[in-house]
């Protein structure tokens, strides 16, 4: 089942499409990181400011220094010691689509614990876009169920993985985190 939906998710992702699914916090949409025209589909479908960014997801901090210039050592620490979901903002983002980058080159980067973002983002050998399922400045729905009809008929495909459950996910934490280390709390 799982691995039947990561492999129909990959398809969707790698001919350039976006998908509908269930992550560690609240469902997201998301498509290949690194393929703009999917991003500017995920902002026309939310109709969202694309000065407004995204975050991406990773399946291991192994992969941060790939998307990250340099990346401060207590990011690692977080991430290990972090009891709830964590999205880290750094600067220095590289190897992503221009339009996910903040004006000042920062991303907001999470590695995921949900097990089919994992398996999805080690097939797609790619970091995988994450905004929450609403129409910008609508509520983001806590499950599938209060997921707007407009969202899921605008993807390419939504998982069929957790629809029924009705499990609160809260939104991650978020941290901004430079360089030398110093940070502050974005959303607690």
């Amino acid at each position: 089942m799982l691995r039947d939906e990561v492999a129909k998710a990959f398809k969707v992702i790698q001919d350039g499409g976006i998908i509908l699914y269930p992550t560690d916090t609240i469902w997201g949409i998301g498509c290949d990181a690194t393929n703009t025209e999917a991003v500017k589909k995920i902002y026309r479908l939310k109709q969202r400011d694309e000065a407004k960014s995204m975050i991406i997801l990773l399946d291991n901090d192994n992969k941060l220094q790939s998307y990250i210039a340099e990346v401060p050592e207590i990011a690692y620490d977080l991430i290990e010691f972090a009891e709830n979901p964590l999205t880290l903002v750094m600067p220095g983002a590289k190897n992503i689509s221009p339009a996910l980058i903040n004006s000042d080159g920062s991303i907001g980067v999470r590695v995921s614990s949900n097990e089919f973002c994992q398996q999805l983002i080690q097939r797609m050998r790619k970091p995988l876009v994450s905004t929450s399922a609403n129409i910008s400045g609508k509520p983001s729905p806590q499950y599938f169920s209060q997921i707007d009809q407009e969202i899921i008929d605008g993807v390419d495909y939504v998982v069929d993985i957790d629809q029924h459950s009705m499990e609160i996910k809260n939104p991650s934490t978020i941290m901004r985190l430079d360089p030398n280390g110093s940070f502050e709390f974005i959303r607690r």
